[in-house]
């Protein structure tokens, strides 16, 4: 009960149920190796907040910025809810740190896995909106939506990063990138894709998304990062 005091006090949300907020917190693998308690995990909660992010967002983009079209629109929501950007929100409210894990999991890393941190975040949003409602969700995500959104912006996340690698892959390695997907990870209703893009012979990153062109597509911006910052190098043509 002090942990789910403490993560109340961190997203400044005080909960009228709290088991909702302790599902959202719930790993499916404490409750695989803890059957004995009578909790539920967190997933039909990350499925709920995922639907609820994807409607706030889409709303907020579609108010602030009303001459911008489809497509634009699209990509700018995309970058706001993409497994990184939900797991770098999570992390600024410390979720991890309170998150029931598993033992495998926990010592494997869990708690600062963007994957887990992703679909709590979602589930407490879904928690939030069962408990508080749609308004209180809004006043809750749609700050920490701007300066997300200014550094989407600002880096041009916004635009086709597949399209962006493709042309610099062409112009300066003389290859096209090749996309594989190499996993898939978590129930049917919230499935997760890993995706590779390789450039000649040289692997140059991966992305995680809930479809394999969402991975796909933050594949390629992994590798516009790293290729920016000088930390993948790709023999180039002569």
């Amino acid at each position: 009960m002090s942990d789910l005091s403490v993560i109340q006090e961190r997203l400044g949300v005080t909960f009228d149920d709290l088991s909702l907020l302790q599902r959202a917190l719930t790993h499916r693998s404490y409750l695989n190796e803890h059957p004995e308690h009578r909790l539920e995990d967190n997933e039909r909660l990350e499925f709920l907040g995922d639907a609820v992010l994807d409607f706030v967002s889409g709303a907020w983009l579609y108010n602030r910025f009303p001459e911008m079209n489809e497509g634009q629109l699209t990509r700018l929501r995309a970058g706001l809810i993409r497994t990184e950007t939900l797991a770098r929100f999570a992390q600024d409210y410390m979720i991890g740190q309170v998150l029931l894990l598993g033992r495998g999991e926990d010592e494997s890393g869990g708690r600062t896995r963007a994957r887990n941190l992703c679909g709590s975040f979602e589930a407490v949003i879904g928690a939030m909106y069962l408990d508080q409602g749609m308004d209180a969700v809004r006043q809750f995500i749609e700050p920490l939506f701007v300066p997300a959104l200014e550094d989407i912006l600002r880096r041009s996340a916004d635009k086709d990063a597949k399209s962006l690698l493709q042309e610099w892959s062409q112009a300066t390695v003389g290859e096209t990138p090749v996309y594989q997907t190499v996993a898939s990870e978590g129930p049917d209703h919230a499935k997760e894709f890993t995706v590779a893009v390789t450039i000649g012979v040289t692997e140059v990153a991966r992305g995680v998304g809930r479809s394999k062109q969402s991975a796909a597509q933050e594949a390629a911006q992994h590798a516009l990062d790293a290729i920016e910052s000088g930390q993948v190098a790709v023999p180039q043509v002569e």
